[in-house]
């Protein structure tokens, strides 16, 4: 079952919330579409195959889907919530110029493609929908295109799968990712070969993704109203606040009292 409720629309394109409650293992085919698709789960996590290529999304991993592509999807582990946003090529075009086409069945959504996810749908939330959520909506684009343009032809097969176990094991907070070490034994491989498939796969250290995702928790909780910083970090495993802060602002490029400000 799918539901899909508009949140903006404007010349060229469309932003929509998308809730999928299938819980199927098998592959569903849809119609290849014309416009430009980029979509960024905000829950939960599907598989998208495309071109022979298969990706696990979740919130740290999104995809940037082209005109006429054949696509398949399966939600082995249940429903997801997306924001889905549709731009019409002739926009694409003007939006990105020259940009490569992107590379690979998935976007890695590092911290500030997530901040500008969250910031456009604040601003969709807003009356303003052709300045506000536009300039939302411009940012997000260039944010994600210069993500796309990573180089990931030396991955494999074994990397992708190997990398899926691991963020699996991270998203679910189980003790052994405390560390690269229990992780590693947890899936049977050796630290040097699971730091070595994070890089290939996602074009960032296994150290830093899963900095992304406590930083990810980390503004879920902002933007519900958490007023102590020092109980957010100790419940995320930071050493102490000022732990919290450093490592937000490195991945964000804002403290967590300005995110407060901007995700209002």
């Amino acid at each position: 079952m799918l539901s899909s409720v508009d949140l903006a629309t404007g010349p060229g394109f469309a932003v929509a919330a998308v809730d999928c409650l299938d819980d199927h293992r098998g592959w569903s085919s849809e119609r290849p579409r014309e416009d430009v698709r980029l979509v960024l789960v905000r829950r939960g996590g599907f598989r998208r195959r495309v071109r022979g290529a298969c990706a696990d999304l979740d919130p740290t991993v999104g995809y940037l889907g082209m005109p006429g592509e054949e696509e398949d999807f399966a939600h082995p582990a249940g429903g997801d919530k997306c924001t889905s946003i549709g731009l019409a090529p002739a926009l694409w075009r003007t939006l990105t110029g020259d940009a490569p086409r992107p590379v690979g069945a998935s976007l890695y959504v590092d911290g500030r493609l997530d901040l500008a996810h969250r910031r456009l749908l604040a601003a969709t939330r807003t009356a303003d929908i052709d300045y506000a959520a536009t300039e939302g909506l411009v940012r997000l684009v260039a944010t994600a295109v210069a993500t796309s343009t990573r180089d990931d032809t030396r991955t494999t097969a074994a990397d992708r799968t190997l990398v899926a176990e691991a963020r699996a094991v991270i998203g679910a907070d189980h003790p052994a990712a405390a560390g690269l070490v229990p992780l590693a034994a947890l899936l049977a491989v050796s630290p040097y070969r699971l730091s070595r498939a994070f890089t290939r796969e996602l074009g960032v250290s296994l150290t830093r993704y899963r900095n992304r995702v406590r930083v990810t928790r980390a503004l879920d909780r902002i933007e519900a109203g958490e007023p102590s910083l020092a109980v957010l970090a100790s419940d995320l495993g930071f050493a102490d606040q000022a732990h919290l802060c450093r490592t937000t602002r490195e991945h964000l490029g804002h403290t967590p009292t300005a995110l407060r400000t901007l995700l209002t």
